[in-house]
Formats: structure tokens, C-alpha cells, sequence
């Protein structure tokens, strides 16, 4: 979501301007080519379908144009809010007037389906024109303030990118209506918590595009009403007031809107109570509960390890105890690690730190690449970090891609998320420009301390870590270029016009270096990171992964699937301890990528069976075969098959 922090007062940082930053090659190019060509197209199909969704037939009935009953899930039109922001975003970019004449068309309808008093959800609206038993905000698992807060995101993408007030008028309305409910629950004590809460961000972002102070307070009430609800849970996060939170606990997604949402109301208003509780959850987080491949929320269903011992307090898809992170049944919603990018890159603008970054790319490029196949039309929904062959029980969700999930909130986060990609290429302050994720790009950039010019980026990056910065249509103000050295780097270079400025090592992984650029037209600075293939172990108490490593070069995480050796299962495989893998171009799905090659061990074993529980171990050697990996973001787009992250490792005979 993008957000706009130039005039925070206590945000360090801010965004370009929404086209100022065009990706010109490389992945993000891809990616955002893919999202505009097919997976918005698709999701619109998805949700103008009576059948499949019924979501934009519900606003039709709500507005008295056709006739029916409610139909889909009560979070639909949240979700149709998420896709119409990456539709603006994809239309505006590409200038593609035909959609944003279909994107004025939702807005018009989604104006006349609105209530007269503000209030907008079509669940509610076509049950009491049915005369059905339904009430407004009872139920928090009904959502309607979920569908709030991404209608006033939406509102405010859609008034920055285009002008127009038509939505931005809907989202006021809606917001009145809200603030009078929240004013109420104050004054009677009787508060719910929203799941999901997305409004503390859309409110806040609604203050930064009209500047209407009413809008900040009310997200402030609204976050600040969160310590008045009575026998809270910690899937909920609202057991123990706010500022309490020392670890991040229940509904990934949920926390992790909470969290982004208390970051931005900190870059308002400087709470450092607020700040110095969302540095604790944060480090319980990346420190504890996070997997290698940024994905975030281990558990389908459990209980909160936190709560009180008598009383048990169901969570789902949720953080569970510290180092807890299963393969198989990892759950890693994918609208948690959108959240989870989100939430890092808040903290960034408030704490311009380069470990924020190093969480969004690695999110980025692994977790959330690997949600969405590589032509954009198939969606996990959770995303496990092992496949095996059969499971001896059902999961909730399906084990490969699919075109509809009967929660079709996942799909409409990633369109929106990674149509805004470019939005995590740089970073503004006063005469600095602060560089996020890494990838072929033009940028149009003026700083406040009045220097102008064109920041040319090439690179091969993240398969190629030499990336090189040049300048144009430049004027003569001297500005700095942060640099950022990411936390898998051990050794490299920069140098500006061929002289090296810094020689990288180990202890600069993670920080930022600094180059003072003097004369922009006459600056020329290339970054070299070194990208060997590293063998990563996990904490001891991660027992899912004990003895055994994950395959990571640079910032991607790798895999196997059954396809890429000629072993019969993946169990049967060990990596050598002093193995060596050779980077290779490689394609799947016309999308090009370096896969890594070379020798592994293959166990061999005597009158085995892999169905019982336990069996003497009869181990007769090992011996060569060749594999490959590919990057854990490319998996499952050839067909069903075994994948692994982690694999045991072994010293040769």
C-alpha cells in the first residue's frame, strides 16, 4: 500500500512520487508486466463472476440494480478495494485509459450502493433489504471494518494518482460513519476489536492526502479503544493493553496491520511508548518467528502459548512459541507476509535502518513471488516450505496453486502489492536518497535541499550482484546516496569513477555506506556484492530443520523439486557438507532465473519402508547424483511433485 510520509513529522523518510520510479528491466519488470497483463485481468474476472465470487453482483444488488440475496465472503468487498488499488496503480502507469474508465465505473457503483448515513458493506446493506436478521458491526468476523479501512486506502491511491474525489467522497462518508460508532463505544465502554485491522492505516493515510486532522484522531481513538475491550484473546492481540506487547502473538495478518498501522500513528504524533513496544514485537519476530524465506504466521489452528494455562485461547493461522516453524504445515499466510512488508517498510521511514530492507527483499523475492505463479493466474494461499508426496491428513488449503481460493483475499493483496514494487526501490530525506530493494530502474528524483537529476540504475541483480548508478539530466547540488549493504553480504566493493571508495566486509552486512555525490553528471559508481552459495542453519530449537541446511546466494532462498534429480523422493537426498554448486541460466515459464547445479549424495538403504512409524536403521552408503535448485519464489509451476527447502547434510565415505 503505498503511503505518503513527506510530511510526517516524526517519519525520517518518505516516498517518491508515485511515477517517478519506472523498473526498466529485470525481475520487477517481469513481475510488474505479469501483474498488469494477466493477474489483474484474472482477479477481475474472478470477482465480476456471479458463480465464482459474486463480489461486484453484491454491490450491484446493494445499489438496487439487481435483485438477490448476499453471496461470497462478508471480507469480499475489502477485497475488491485491494484489487481496484493495483488496477489505479497498473492503469496510471501504463496509461491505459480503458481500465480507468472500468475502475470510475466500480467507483460510480460503489457510491450508489452506499448508504445514506456513510455506512457501506453489502453483506449488512442486502440483508436488511431482505428483511434478513442481520445487525451492523456485531459480528467482528463479519469484517466490515476491514472493508472500511482498504476503501479508505483505496480512496486515497485513487485521489493521488488521478485527481478525482468521486471515491475519496465515498470514504469520507464512511469514515463519518465510523468515527460516530467509535465515539459511542468510547462513551459506553463497549468496544470490539476490528480483525484484520486495516482502517488504523487508511485513516491515517486519509489525514496525509486531505490534511483533515479528524481523520488522524480518529485512528488514534481507534487504536487507543483497543485497551478498553473486554476478555480480549491473543489472536486478537488486545489480551493485554498495547503498549504491554512485548512478543507478536495470533492472526499474522492481524498483528501485522495492527503493527504497521501503530507505526504510521507513530509518525504522527511520536508516541515513544508506541514506539518502543513495536521494536519489541519486531525483534520477537525476525529474531524468532520468521522463516527463511520471510514468510511469517507458522500455525494453521492452535493456542496461544501466552494466555492463561486455565483457560485456553484458540489462534489461527498464527505465530506460535518462539523458534516454532514446522515445513509441512507451515501456514505463512500470504496476506500476512504483504503485511509483514508493510509493517518493515514503516519502521524504515521511521528508523531508517538497512535490516527493514533486508526483511521487504528477502519477503519480496522469496515469500511473496512464491504465492503467485510465474504467469500471474494462481495463488497459494498459505505457503508451506516442504511438499511431500502424500500426506496422511487433509490441510485446509489446497497443496498447489489455484486460479480461486475460497478466500480470495490473498490474491487481490499481492496485485496491489506487487504493482507497487517500484515504491520500494528508494527512499528520501532532506539531500539524501536512501536505496531499498535493488533492480534496473530510471528515477526522476528531487531532494528538498534542491538537487535534481535522473538516477540510472543496471544491474542482473538479484541473480548478479554488480550494480551500477549513473546520473543524468542533472543539476550541479551535491547530494548523498545511501548505499545499503545487505545482511547476507561478507565481501565486495564500491567505487565511484573507478576507484574504490570501500572495500565491503562481513561486519558492514546490514548498514548503509554513504557516498557524498558532488557533481552528479561526472559521478559514476558501481557496487560490486559478492554471491557465493551459502549453506544456512537454523536455530537448535527449530526442530523441523536439525542437522540439516537451506541453499541461499545472495538474496535468494532455493529448493528442489522431484524434477530437477532422478532420485524416486526427495528423502533419500543429502547434501555434501563440501558440495559446490554451480549458478546456471535457467528458465521455467519464459521467466529466466539462475538455477544452481551440482553433486549431492543419494542415501542407499536395505528392506526399508517409508510407511511405518519407526524401523531399524540399515544404512548401506551413499552414492553421487547430480541435482538442481531453483529459486523457492519458481516452485510448483511444473507440475505436482516433492519440494524441499531444508535438506540433511553428509561427509562422503
Amino acid at each position: 500500500m503505498l503511503t505518503n510520509t513527506e510530511h510526517s513529522r516524526y517519519a525520517k523518510t518518505y516516498s517518491l512520487p508515485w511515477n517517478a520510479v519506472n523498473w526498466t528491466g529485470g525481475i520487477w519488470a517481469d513481475v510488474f508486466k505479469t501483474c498488469a497483463e494477466n493477474t489483474i485481468p484474472h482477479i477481475r474476472k474472478m470477482f465480476e463472476s456471479k458463480d465464482i465470487s459474486h463480489v461486484v453482483e453484491n454491490f450491484r444488488i446493494a445499489a438496487r440494480e439487481k435483485e438477490g440475496r448476499f453471496n461470497g465472503t462478508p471480507f469480499g468487498d475489502g477485497d475488491f478495494y485491494k484489487w481496484m488499488e493495483g488496477a489505479i496503480y497498473v492503469a496510471c502507469k501504463n496509461n491505459d485509459e480503458k481500465l480507468l474508465k472500468v475502475i470510475d465505473e466500480y467507483v460510480d457503483l460503489i457510491s450508489r450502493a452506499q448508504l445514506d448515513d456513510g455506512y457501506i458493506s453489502t453483506k449488512q446493506i442486502i440483508g436488511e433489504m431482505n428483511n434478513e436478521d442481520v445487525s451492523r458491526l456485531g459480528d467482528i468476523n463479519d469484517f466490515e471494518v476491514y472493508n472500511f479501512g482498504h476503501l479508505f486506502t483505496t480512496a486515497c491511491i485513487y485521489k493521488r494518482l488521478t485527481g478525482k474525489d468521486n471515491l475519496m467522497n465515498v470514504a469520507v462518508k464512511a469514515a463519518n460513519y465510523l468515527e460516530k460508532t467509535y465515539q459511542e463505544a468510547a462513551r459506553t465502554g463497549e468496544v470490539k476489536t476490528a480483525v484484520c485491522p486495516s482502517h488504523y492505516m487508511g485513516l491515517i493515510e486519509m489525514y496525509r492526502t486531505t490534511g483533515e486532522n479528524r481523520f488522524l484522531d480518529l485512528a488514534q481513538l481507534s487504536i487507543t479503544l483497543r485497551d478498553s475491550v473486554k476478555n480480549g484473546t491473543d489472536d486478537n492481540q488486545d489480551r493485554i493493553p498495547l503498549k504491554e506487547h512485548e512478543k507478536i502473538v495470533g492472526h499474522a495478518v492481524r498483528s501485522n496491520y495492527l503493527y504497521a498501522g501503530v507505526a504510521d500513528l507513530y509518525a504522527e504524533t511520536g508516541d515513544s511508548d508506541y514506539l518502543d513496544m513495536l521494536n519489541k514485537v519486531w525483534k520477537n519476530l525476525v529474531e524468532q518467528k520468521i522463516y527463511v524465506t520471510g514468510g511469517c504466521g507458522a500455525l494453521y489452528n492452535g493456542v496461544s502459548p501466552y494466555g492463561n494455562f486455565w483457560i485456553d485461547q484458540k489462534v489461527h493461522q498464527a505465530y506460535g512459541h518462539e523458534y516454532q516453524l514446522p515445513n509441512i504445515t507451515a501456514y505463512n499466510e500470504t496476506c500476512a507476509s504483504v503485511g509483514s512488508v508493510l509493517w518493515a517498510y514503516r519502521m524504515f521511514t521511521i528508523q531508517p535502518e538497512a535490516h527493514y530492507f533486508d526483511i521487504i527483499e528477502k519477503t519480496m523475492l522469496n515469500v511473496n513471488l512464491a504465492a503467485i505463479s510465474i504467469d500471474g493466474q494462481k495463488f497459494f494461499y498459505e505457503n508451506m516450505q516442504r511438499r511431500a508426496k502424500k500426506l496422511p491428513f487433509e490441510l485446509c488449503w489446497p497443496l498447489e496453486r489455484k486460479e480461486y481460493i475460497s478466500s480470495f483475499c490473498c490474491p487481490p493483496n499481492l496485485a496491489r502489492l506487487l504493482s507497487e514494487t517500484s515504491e520500494y526501490a528508494y527512499s528520501l530525506s532532506e539531500d539524501t536518497v536512501w536505496l531499498g530493494m535493488y533492480g534496473e530502474n530510471e528515477a526522476q528524483i528531487e531532494l528538498k535541499n534542491g538537487a535534481s537529476f535522473t538516477l540510472v540504475q543496471k544491474t542482473q541483480y538479484p541473480y548478479c550482484g554488480k550494480i551500477h548508478f549513473s546520473f543524468k539530466d542533472a543539476n550541479s547540488k551535491a547530494f548523498k546516496l545511501n548505499i545499503r549493504i545487505p545482511d547476507w553480504v561478507e565481501s565486495g566493493s564500491i567505487s565511484v569513477n573507478g576507484n574504490v571508495v570501500k572495500e565491503i566486509s562481513v561486519q558492514d552486512a546490514s548498514t548503509y555506506y554513504t557516498v557524498e555525490i558532488e557533481d552528479p553528471s561526472k559521478s559514476d559508481i558501481t557496487v560490486y556484492f559478492d554471491m557465493p552459495v551459502r549453506f544456512t542453519v537454523a536455530h537448535p530449537l527449530v526442530e523441523s530443520n536439525t542437522n540439516q541446511v537451506a541453499v541461499e546466494r545472495g538474496p535468494i532462498v532455493y529448493c528442489i523439486e522431484s524434477q530437477d534429480t532422478e532420485l524416486e523422493t526427495l528423502d533419500d537426498l543429502m547434501l555434501k557438507i563440501d558440495g559446490e554448486f554451480t549458478p546456471v541460466e535457467y528458465e521455467i515459464m519464459g521467466r529466466k532465473m539462475i538455477a544452481l547445479e551440482g553433486e549431492a549424495w543419494r542415501i542407499k538403504r536395505d528392506s526399508y519402508n517409508p510407511e511405518k512409524l519407526y524401523q531399524p536403521m540399515k544404512f548401506k552408503g551413499l552414492d553421487q547424483v547430480s541435482i538442481r535448485l531453483i529459486p523457492y519464489h519458481a516452485w510448483d509451476n511444473r507440475g505436482f511433485g516433492e519440494m524441499k527447502i531444508w535438506l540433511p547434510v553428509a561427509i562422503g565415505q
